[in-house]
């Protein structure tokens, strides 16, 4: 008898890929604001004084569809000069849409919190170079933002509000979800 040769019937390339995966699929500016109220005036710094710079960050999240999230990264950035006027403001909301299959919801919330946001944001640092340096001032180059410390801060706070909110309840009151 001859043998059987299954080798042919085998999928090429491997099979389905059953593991945890995650992925960026691509990244977008939502939204750009840049607003210059007060040139020509505030682009003539003639104190010599650099001015106060002052930089918001927030991300969130949107689940797409069972595997598909929207990370968005808002920065917002202004600058004031000699008697607090503003020179420059900045707003950007970069968006990113990542794909993930297969991952715990624990390690899903933090890739999509630390991980996503800090692939994106040497991006979106460059648009807010670009923008600021457009308007006439020198790049406004952040500093590298570590994402999982403030991660790590939220869920703090988090926990610490919550375990205010249980000592404050009245003993032998229960939690209770009601729908």
């Amino acid at each position: 008898m001859a043998e059987e040769n299954n080798q042919g019937n085998a999928p090429v390339g491997g099979e389905e890929n059953t593991g945890p995966t995650a992925g960026m699929i691509t990244q977008y500016i939502k939204d750009l604001s840049f607003e210059n109220p007060n040139a020509p005036q505030s682009l003539q710094n003639n104190s010599g004084q650099n001015p106060a710079i002052d930089v918001n960050v927030n991300v969130g999240v949107t689940q797409i569809n069972d595997e598909v999230y929207e990370v968005e990264l808002k920065i917002s950035a202004s600058s004031k000069v000699e008697n607090d006027t503003v020179a420059f403001v900045v707003e950007l909301a970069y968006g990113g849409l990542f794909g993930l299959r297969g991952i715990p919801e624990d390690a899903t919330k933090a890739f999509l919190l630390i991980q996503a946001p800090t692939m994106m944001f040497p991006f979106a640092r460059q648009i807010i170079a670009t923008a600021t340096q457009d308007g006439g001032y020198p790049p406004l180059m952040l500093d590298p933002i570590n994402f999982e410390a403030l991660f790590r801060q939220q869920q703090a706070q988090a926990e610490a509000q919550a375990a205010d909110a249980n000592a404050s309840a009245p003993a032998g009151d229960a939690d209770v979800t009601v729908n």
